[in-house]
């Protein structure tokens, strides 16, 4: 079967023709024209991925994408014809995973889309979609629930800590820088030294879940590029 992808934009034109760009690929593709018509549609359990517009009628992007990431962790890429760096850090706070400024190169939109399909199927984010228990060693987290346990035991984490947890045991295996982490969790990108305030949460983790903190068994940081829940 066919992955199935959102386009939203209040253009038809561009939506037609992104459509047929990836129709061409081999994707399914639904349609809609405002942020309100991508609420509706972004609850469809098989989609995998959205393209979104950010000037809408009805519902802006940025806004949808803030609603729909309450529900969902699909990708969603935004479309918009604004290249400056404040909009693009901006859709990415808001929880956008990739920006593509209009005009675009349609070979370039195809690569993105690719890129962010493989990512979500292939490093855990589909298995946690549809699989209620994700499992490494003596760690078990329920996505549903947000609880992780160790040896069976719940184990007491701040919300934030949640958040970092949780994002790294639904892509077990994946590394995270630590700006990206901070992003991710924070929902911004204004911190002056991001790698400082994960450092200090990664700690506290590691104190909860490890038999032995200084030399953790999961919780690992890979030098020189971020940290990531261990597969085992």
């Amino acid at each position: 079967m066919s992955e199935k992808i959102l386009v939203v934009d209040d253009d038809r034109e561009i939506v037609g023709a992104i459509a047929l760009l990836l129709e061409a690929e081999g994707y399914e593709v639904l349609r809609a024209y405002d942020g309100m018509e991508a609420l509706d549609r972004a609850v469809d359990p098989e989609l995998r991925l959205i393209l979104m517009d950010v000037m809408m009628p009805r519902l802006d992007g940025l806004s949808a994408v803030l609603r729909i990431r309450e529900r969902r962790n699909l990708p969603i890429l935004i479309l918009s014809a604004k290249s400056e760096d404040t909009d693009k850090v901006l859709g990415l706070s808001m929880g956008a995973d990739d920006y593509v400024t209009k005009p675009f190169h349609p070979q370039e939109l195809v690569a993105r889309v690719k890129s962010q399909l493989r990512r979500y199927t292939c490093l855990g984010d589909v298995n946690a979609a549809q699989s209620k228990r994700l499992v490494t060693g003596r760690l078990s987290y329920d996505p549903e629930s947000r609880v992780l346990s160790a040896d069976g035991e719940p184990v007491r984490l701040t919300a934030t800590e949640t958040k970092i947890v949780d994002l790294l045991m639904r892509n077990l295996g994946r590394i995270f820088p630590a700006e990206e982490i901070y992003r991710r969790v924070w929902d911004e990108e204004t911190s002056y030294a991001p790698e400082n305030t994960v450092m200090v949460h990664i700690r506290r983790i590691r104190e909860k879940i490890e038999l032995t903190p200084k030399e953790p068994e999961y919780l690992k940081v890979v030098w020189g590029i971020g940290y990531k829940m261990e597969k085992k």
